[in-house]
């Protein structure tokens, strides 16, 4: 049965506030210029399933994670504050000690009823991760949302919900690994955090050294908006021999590009001749791109901010349609290599100039997050590592569904480790880009062109 036929019913427990286990600090901490941007004030949900341990019968999952939590919230005692907005949109944790919300529940299901192949979407989502009234927003709320589900098999699912301006996948990551360290045993985790927000904040005086075509202004011109609820929906697994045949795609001097940077290229690619763009319309693939190695020097090993930025390939239309998959792939490699210690600077100087405001470009945008490398799985409480680890959608902006996506890893039925990459896009355009895609997965390989039109969708 998919997760998506499923049915089920959840008692929960009222929310509760889980505090430090001892006194912290009462101070006030600024956010970086890069977390308080407006394309990171939203909440992230995270799902981590777990199968039952006979080793840990006996011992109650709820109970162990809660107090774990109040463990490493000593160490982490900023995800215990609240966010507060100053002058220019600033915005400052204030360190109160308040505590994260918490909640207990059950379900009358268990883990195999959830199907063979656990990844996104996961349409109980609400079940499993309770919108608490009031506690949903980037200000004056709790910075984490935590609901721990036992299920009837012994298993348990533990849900997060992130206040995006706190961290990236990377640092929530790194803190959940603590509360697993904690529930395990350990008097402190094995890397301790570091906040170092002033590393990417802007200069005094800033000054923007950079183009930034991600934050271009340019003037939607469509006349036509799709209600989100005529949106399709697609998912699409990729294992080594799928990649294979994207690879024999491209020139010998890009065989070795990342999977990330084949899979935007092919993506970008099949997307942008679905939606039928003007043949001069300017078309960005936007990715969030971690820094944490490209910073000078590195960011420390224990920094849990969001140490990613935005990085931009950009294209007209017409060349990414009539060239071969190479040309797309060759962009968004070269995207990645104009993030330097100084772009990133410029960029934080600019989000201050502009007041935080400049959101991403929206049209001709494609939109992504890549957390493939982000140890979700690995996150062990005690019961071992999940058997599912990762984000609870796929897709980045719930609205604007239709030009963003993530790629994650996920275990197919076979317990291999794959790659998904999720798309949402109008039905008609849905139907294009299958065409597109499954065209260029066939063997032999075919090179497919383009005929534009101006035609709607």
């Amino acid at each position: 049965m998919a997760s998506s036929d499923l049915v089920f019913s959840v008692t929960r427990g009222k929310p509760v506030l889980v505090s430090p286990a001892k006194p912290t600090p009462h101070e006030f901490k600024l956010l970086s210029d890069i977390d308080d941007q407006e394309c990171l004030r939203f909440q992230l949900p995270i799902l981590q399933f777990y199968r039952n341990d006979p080793s840990m019968r006996g011992r109650d999952p709820v109970g162990v994670i809660r107090d774990a939590i109040a463990k490493a919230l000593v160490f982490y005692y900023p995800f215990a504050g609240r966010i507060r907005e100053g002058p220019g949109r600033k915005l400052t944790v204030e360190c109160t000690g308040e505590g994260l919300a918490f909640i207990e529940a059950d379900a009358d299901v268990s883990l195999k009823q959830f199907g063979d192949e656990l990844h996104p979407p996961f349409p109980c989502l609400e079940k499993l991760l309770y919108d608490v009234p009031g506690m949903g927003e980037i200000i004056n709320c709790p910075l984490l949302l935590i609901q721990v589900t036992r299920l009837t098999c012994g298993g348990f699912i533990f849900a997060l919900r992130l206040n995006h301006t706190m961290s990236d996948g990377s640092g929530i990551v790194q803190f959940m690994s603590a509360v697993g360290e904690l529930a395990r045993g350990a008097r402190a985790p094995s890397v301790l955090p570091s906040w170092g927000r002033e590393r990417l904040s802007a200069r005094d005086p800033p000054r923007v050294t950079h183009v930034h075509r991600q934050y271009d202004q340019v003037t939607d011109t469509k006349s036509n908006v799709t209600p989100l609820n005529d949106m399709a929906y697609r998912s699409f697994s990729f294992g080594p021999r799928e990649l294979s045949i994207l690879r024999k795609q491209v020139p010998h001097h890009l065989r070795t590009c990342s999977s990330f940077e084949l899979l935007s290229g092919c993506f970008w690619r099949c997307r942008t001749i679905a939606v039928r763009p003007a043949p001069d319309e300017e078309m960005r693939y936007i990715f969030f791109f971690n820094v944490r190695d490209k910073c000078q020097p590195p960011l420390p090993a224990g920094y849990y901010g969001n140490g990613v930025v935005l990085a931009a390939a950009t294209s007209p239309a017409s060349k990414l349609c009539q060239n071969p998959l190479g040309y797309a792939v060759e962009l968004v490699k070269n995207a990645k290599s104009d993030v330097t210690q100084e772009s990133i600077q410029s960029m934080a100087d600019l989000m201050v100039i502009k007041r935080r405001r400049p959101y991403f470009t929206l049209p001709g945008t494609y939109i992504v997050s890549n957390v493939t490398r982000v140890a979700f799985m690995d996150v062990d409480f005690g019961w071992g590592k999940a058997v599912y680890g990762g984000l609870a959608r796929g897709i980045v902006y719930d609205n604007i569904p239709d030009i963003s996506s993530f790629h994650l890893r996920f275990r197919n039925a076979e317990g291999e480790d794959r790659i998904m990459v999720s798309i949402c896009l109008p039905q008609p355009a849905m139907e294009r880009f299958v065409a597109e895609f499954e065209s260029m997965m066939k063997e032999p390989i075919v090179s497919s062109t383009y005929k534009f039109t101006k035609s709607p969708l």
